[in-house]
């Protein structure tokens, strides 16, 4: 398993691309990464407009150390060239692709991907690609599709009578008990491909002790962060997928207990009451380094 090619996201924040102020106010929310959208939450007839305006945004975002994400929009046999030709530069960390059937589509995304940094003069293969795998033959195939050089993340997130729900016919629930199999698919397969998977989303966007219930269950499933879809969630989803100052504190002293024991002669010990040894050390130093990620 390769390492995960992409800084850890945990809030992934829609953003409609044609709402210029909102885009601006984003940025206040504090979440990770912006998801700019051209797709569902553009009407059709602005959607040239949206894909203007969030070029024109780039650049300021960018000066505001944003970590920016475009979602573009399909055309009725590929994905919009146009919105690609848009957005590709050397700001834009990559796209987000809605409805893929399959490994299939992400090649021509590929593609179209390195003839737009081709014309703009920019890296090849520097965007990458994340898919929202909301059809049911797309989560068939989560592993190949993860497997892309392209993709660092896949998405299996999981809204209330929205597309997943819809293409498996499942009945939502605040527990999510009908789509934990989905889930913990999403999570084997992204972290089978050395990628990371990303979870979400939470509709009753008002409701936040809801979304605190929901967080924390995509994370006990090994989620590494989730879509977001109104600022007021973004510090709930955050915290979720932050350690706690404690749970350093605790991994730490797990760290420093072993490496005693290992003074001493011995390859395990006793800590908190639990026995240890350096599998349970390698997890310990992967979460403070992830705590320093989200630090720095």
């Amino acid at each position: 398993m390769t390492t995960p090619s992409m800084k850890p996201i945990r809030s992934f924040l829609f953003v409609p691309g044609n709402k210029a102020s909102w885009i601006e106010k984003s940025i206040h929310a504090k979440a990770d990464a912006l998801i700019l959208d051209l797709e569902d939450s553009v009407p059709p007839a602005q959607k040239a407009e949206a894909r203007e305006i969030v070029r024109g945004k780039l650049e300021w975002l960018a000066q505001q150390k944003q970590r920016i994400w475009v979602r573009i929009n399909r055309s009725p046999h590929l994905y919009d060239f146009d919105d690609i030709l848009a957005i590709v530069g050397p700001v834009v960390e990559g796209i987000v692709i809605s409805k893929p059937c399959g490994p299939e589509d992400i090649h021509p995304v590929a593609s179209m991907l390195s003839e737009a940094e081709y014309r703009a003069g920019v890296e090849l293969g520097r965007t990458k690609v994340i898919p929202l795998l909301e059809t049911a033959r797309s989560l068939q195939l989560a592993y190949e599709i993860a497997q892309h050089e392209r993709v660092p993340a896949i998405v299996g997130a999981t809204a209330k009578n929205a597309d997943v729900a819809r293409a498996l016919k499942t009945v939502w629930s605040l527990e999510g008990r009908e789509t934990q199999y989905l889930k913990s698919r999403i999570v084997m397969a992204a972290r089978a491909a050395g990628k990371l998977p990303i979870g979400g989303v939470w509709q009753q966007v008002h409701d936040l002790e809801g979304l605190k219930v929901s967080s924390a269950n995509d994370r006990q499933l090994g989620m590494s962060g989730e879509l977001v879809l109104h600022p007021s969630n973004v510090e709930i989803v955050n915290k979720t997928y932050s350690p706690t100052d404690e749970e350093v504190g605790f991994y730490q002293g797990m760290i420093d207990a072993l490496d005693k024991a290992q003074a001493e002669g011995r390859a395990s010990c006793i800590y908190d009451g639990e026995h240890i040894d350096i599998a349970h050390v390698k997890t310990a130093r992967e979460i403070i380094e992830l705590a320093r990620s989200f630090n720095s």
